[in-house]
């Protein structure tokens, strides 16, 4: 799977996703996957991620959600054509499931808030082709 990617209100956001066989039990229904996320300041204001909110779905239907402040720690703060990059994961009991989400932005100018959507991506136990 490639890079999915999705622009907000000049904040692009672009994922990677990855499958972690060597941390993953099968036989235990424990699947891991990361996902690298890149965030890009494409706009004319400088910004400060506030907070993330998540909703993982695998595929028996199940739901989990996750927020809270920033991301992996930090609140990172992009100036104008800054960019910002970090790795994060999920544990699934299935072979494969949907995230998607949004983050939760300030204007330093102003301090509105603003809504940047997380582009919808798969998470998928990829398979061999005999």
């Amino acid at each position: 799977m490639g890079v999915i990617s999705e622009v907000t209100m000049g904040i692009h956001v672009m994922v990677e996703t990855f499958f972690q066989s060597n941390q993953s039990r099968p036989m235990q229904s424990h699947y891991v996957f990361l996902y690298r996320i890149k965030i890009v300041n494409s706009g004319s204001y400088t910004v400060q991620l506030k907070r993330r909110h998540w909703q993982i779905t695998d595929s028996n239907g199940i739901k989990t959600e996750v927020e809270g402040a920033g991301v992996v720690g930090e609140q990172p703060i992009l100036k104008p054509g800054q960019s910002y990059q970090y790795v994060s994961g999920s544990n699934l009991q299935t072979e494969m499931g949907i995230m998607q989400g949004k983050y939760i932005f300030e204007r330093e100018v102003d301090g509105e808030h603003f809504d940047v959507k997380i582009p919808k991506f798969t998470l998928l136990v990829p398979y061999k082709n005999n």
